[in-house]
């Protein structure tokens, strides 16, 4: 494929057979489907050569489309573009597929060198799969037509996910959890493997699923492929549930029109389905066991060789699911946190000199958290020195608000004991060792030996070497 494209196709034809038929539609309908195509309507004289422009739109072009037709053959220009396409095709790894009827007829009226040229593209070019008219739906053009976008789609959609421009400290763990993954140079190993991506709000679960979803997409091959994000929020939506279901089916059986009547049709459904495939799955922020099993994930359904990935805030969210690994993404370190600050603020790995305090400081008050870090660094970005100060006065007083309400969404799903319990800790408790604060809190009547386990699975507190910890933001 061309290194700098320009255009999606180029289209060979014969403009005396098919300009005003088939190439005509075809062009309507590549265009309709938002690929930009370019079509040679040049009329050259008699003998004259492919001049550098056009030879420079075939390079340029990620695929060409040959439309072979009765006088193509006879059409000098024809075959001097299909000798470029061809060279195209082993030089540049371009895309060709040769479409509608074959060719009958060749003029030899040039060098025979040239026309041995001529011959030999030809030759290679019958031998790539194509259509023939007559034999797609008797002859049906319209029909010939849909499957011919049908396959450029498949072969020019992108297959990967969008992730940030600036991604730092991922790739270690993406490396970890793909090894967790037991995915094997000749495949995946044949079994079941589920791994939970586990971490706070705001510590990138969703980019670090993006990124290892491109990273195993790219190099193992799957049958199918499906991404659904934050299946949490999505699933507590008015039909929000079939809505995923939906999604899912159409992701992995390419099937946008599957009729699911309720969620209960909609996991036998996929239960009969989806998983007949070996798969590979994502599914975003889920926070409860009910949307598993609405999505019929278990171990007993999926097909041997699947992979599953799943990216929580809390831990008894996959209580009822058999988890091969929980990978916990952890807060990136200062120089980590610099690096991502600074790409965001100045479009490079370390700060301007002049900003270089007020850069430590604000690295020092994100703690870690790359959504943090990535919001202020965009927000200060291109401003002067006097408005990072402000900023950094105002947010020791007043967290910033976009990732206080990431943040609180987990504080807030707890009962009133358990908010209770949270807020003492917060206020008197980090720091301690753990033993001390399980005995106040109990005589003053919270549950500490359970409760502390929810605060630990939703990432609001943590135990390290037997001391409360949380971190500084919450």
């Amino acid at each position: 494929m061309a290194a700098s494209c320009v255009h999606d196709v180029f289209l060979s034809f014969s403009g005396l057979d098919t300009r005003k038929t088939f190439t005509g539609h075809l062009l309507a309908a590549l265009d309709q489907h938002g690929f930009y195509t370019f079509r040679d309507d040049t009329k050259l004289p008699r003998g004259e050569e492919l001049g550098p422009e056009l030879l420079k739109a075939i390079e340029e072009s990620r695929v060409s489309i040959i439309v072979f037709s009765k006088n193509y053959a006879s059409s000098k220009w024809c075959l001097d573009e299909l000798v470029k396409i061809m060279d195209c095709k082993t030089t540049l790894n371009q895309i060709s597929g040769c479409y509608v009827d074959a060719f009958t007829s060749h003029k030899k009226e040039y060098d025979l060198k040239k026309v041995e040229i001529w011959r030999s593209a030809l030759e290679k070019a019958s031998n790539l799969s194509g259509y023939v008219l007559q034999n797609v739906a008797n002859g049906c053009e319209s029909t010939c037509i849909k499957s011919v976008v049908k396959a450029l789609a498949d072969k020019l959609n992108p297959t990967g996910l969008s992730v940030p421009e600036y991604q730092v400290g991922i790739e270690h763990s993406v490396e970890q959890v793909t090894k967790f993954l037991m995915l094997g140079s000749n495949g995946t190993s044949n079994d079941v493997r589920i791994v939970t991506v586990w971490g706070i709000g705001g510590i990138g679960k969703t980019t670090f699923a993006k990124v290892l979803y491109n990273r195993i997409h790219r190099f193992h091959p799957f049958e199918s492929s499906s991404f659904l994000y934050d299946v949490g929020q999505t699933s507590r939506d008015t039909d929000g549930v079939v809505k995923l279901q939906k999604q899912l089916l159409s992701d992995l059986l390419n099937d946008e029109n599957e009729k699911i009547e309720c969620g209960d049709h909609g996991i036998e459904v996929i239960k009969c389905r989806a998983w007949r495939r070996r798969v590979l799955f994502v599914l975003d922020n889920v926070d409860n066991d009910n949307q598993l099993s609405a999505l019929a994930i278990n171990c007993n359904w999926l097909r041997p060789g699947s992979r599953i990935i799943v990216t929580i805030k809390d831990l008894s969210a996959i209580k009822s699911l058999r988890v091969d690994k929980v990978y916990k993404l952890e807060n990136l370190n200062r120089e980590e946190s610099l690096q991502l600050f600074s790409y965001h603020a100045f479009r490079k790995d370390c700060p301007l000199e002049s900003y270089e305090s007020l850069t430590d400081a604000l690295v020092c008050y994100a703690k870690g958290l790359p959504l943090l870090l990535k919001t202020l660094g965009s927000l200060l970005s291109g401003k002067a020195v006097p408005k990072w100060q402000a900023q950094l006065e105002k947010l020791k007083k007043i967290p910033h608000p976009k990732v206080q309400d990431i943040l609180r969404q987990s504080f807030d799903s707890l009962d009133d004991k358990q908010k209770g319990l949270f807020l003492d800790i917060a206020c008197f408790f980090v720091g301690m060792d753990h033993d001390l604060p399980i005995k106040i809190l109990k005589g003053c009547g919270f549950f500490p030996g359970t409760d502390i386990d929810v605060l630990s699975h939703r990432c609001l507190v943590s135990i390290k070497q037997n001391r409360l910890l949380m971190h500084d933001l919450i």
